[in-house]
């Protein structure tokens, strides 16, 4: 049985506790927050004993902690985690310092704990199989990919202030998509956005409507539509073009019933949040992490995954700032 501590009893850290509790030979043994209502309430539900996240690391019978506690705070749970032998299942970003990311592999790697990216998007159903078909040779070498990601609103002024920026905490899942279906690094970024839905995210020197353009080495491109607002839910769509065809996954909708008249046709709106369009992915996610730890297989996406993912949303600040492409060395 792999005991399993959940630092951060917020929203996603109780997305992990439901997953947890489906995966056999796992289970969440400790919980631990800031606020002691969320670390009760998490307990109750799972069982679970309460702990400080110093306990929590320290514990030997604990042997892999799930970090979902806010950004600032993810460099120290790391760093102690390692220390301590733990395998980590940390959710993106790692840290918001490509620098502090470095630190934290050097970490890791001096520990040789098992460490998990939370880019649950790669674990998607849909999404997972276009990249299975990419390898199994299906459209041929891939040329261009496009990725459209728009949240159905915007998230509080207060949120975005302390998020990182939309590069940095959203298109961050979409950069690590792009590197999972081109199968190749990025080395040039290019990118522009807009406030549009929201005045106060400009204010806030932020953007809510961006487009960023990815190249490889060898000439493939990604292109990225990020919006924080979609009227018709969560707009969540992946197209692969490659040289003898081309894979495409559409949104989820709240059912797959269409309705034909002589309006037209009609089907139903797109699910409405990443709650319920990856519920699958999040479920998938930990049942590969438990099973590297069972096996001592490497988890994938791992710490050098989110590191990548890191550098071009930082590229894409600075091309977004200086109105440039910006190479990633």
């Amino acid at each position: 049985m792999v005991n399993i501590g959940i630092l951060g009893c917020g929203r996603i850290g109780q997305v992990h506790a439901r997953s947890v509790a489906l995966v056999e030979g796992a289970r969440v043994a400790a919980v631990a927050d800031a606020f002691a209502d969320a670390a009760n309430a998490l307990a109750v539900k799972t069982g679970a004993k309460v702990m400080t996240a110093e306990q929590m690391i320290a514990s030997p019978d604990i042997d892999a902690v799930i970090i979902g506690t806010p950004t600032d705070t993810h460099f120290d749970l790391i760093q102690a985690s390692a220390k301590a032998g733990k395998a980590i299942f940390c959710e993106k970003p790692v840290d918001m310092s490509a620098a502090r990311i470095r630190d934290c592999i050097t970490t890791v790697d001096t520990a040789g704990v098992p460490f998990l990216t939370g880019f649950n998007r790669r674990f998607d159903a849909g999404f997972a199989a276009i990249r299975a078909r990419i390898c199994d040779g299906e459209i041929g070498d891939v040329e261009l990919v496009t990725i459209l990601s728009r949240d159905p609103s915007p998230p509080p002024v207060s949120y975005i202030q302390s998020s990182g920026g939309l590069f940095r905490d959203m298109m961050i899942h979409d950069f690590d998509m792009a590197r999972f279906l081109l199968g190749e690094d990025i080395v040039r970024v290019y990118a522009t956005g807009s406030a549009l839905v929201d005045p106060a995210i400009g204010e806030a020197g932020d953007v809510d409507t961006a487009v960023a353009v990815l190249t490889t080495a060898s000439g493939k491109i990604c292109q990225i539509s990020n919006s924080r607002r979609a009227s018709y839910g969560y707009d969540q769509r992946v197209e692969v073009h490659g040289a003898r065809g081309l894979l495409r996954a559409d949104n989820m909708r709240k059912d797959n019933v269409e309705f034909a008249g002589e309006t037209g046709f009609r089907t139903a709106p797109a699910q409405h949040f990443f709650l319920e369009r990856y519920a699958g992915a999040y479920l998938a996610e930990m049942a590969h992490f438990v099973a590297c730890l069972q096996s001592g297989q490497a988890p994938s996406p791992g710490i050098r995954d989110g590191l990548a993912a890191q550098l071009i949303a930082d590229a894409a600040a600075q091309s977004l700032a200086t109105g440039a492409a910006v190479d990633l060395l």
